[in-house]
């Protein structure tokens, strides 16, 4: 399944997402930071998509109530 999610309070404007059977496959992230995305892309690869989410919701960017792991978080419990 491939989605793309469109990000709120962050840099990064929008995720690119596949996952397959709960394993995510690919993540794209459109702005940001690009060193710090490209790696939690890659640490992510191949995760379950559940474990992922455990491990990133919630994180804050500064004073923002949100984050781009944050929005990954989001945009994985919407495809699930």
């Amino acid at each position: 399944m491939t989605a793309t999610y469109k990000t709120t309070g962050t840099c990064a404007r929008k995720i690119d997402i596949d996952v397959k059977d709960r394993a995510i496959v690919k993540v794209i992230f459109d702005g940001g930071c690009e060193g710090n995305l490209k790696g939690i892309s890659q640490l992510v690869k191949g995760m379950d998509a559940s474990e992922a989410i455990g491990r990133l919701e919630g994180i804050k960017c500064g004073q923002r109530g949100t984050s781009c792991p944050d929005q990954l978080a989001k945009a994985l419990k919407e495809m699930l």
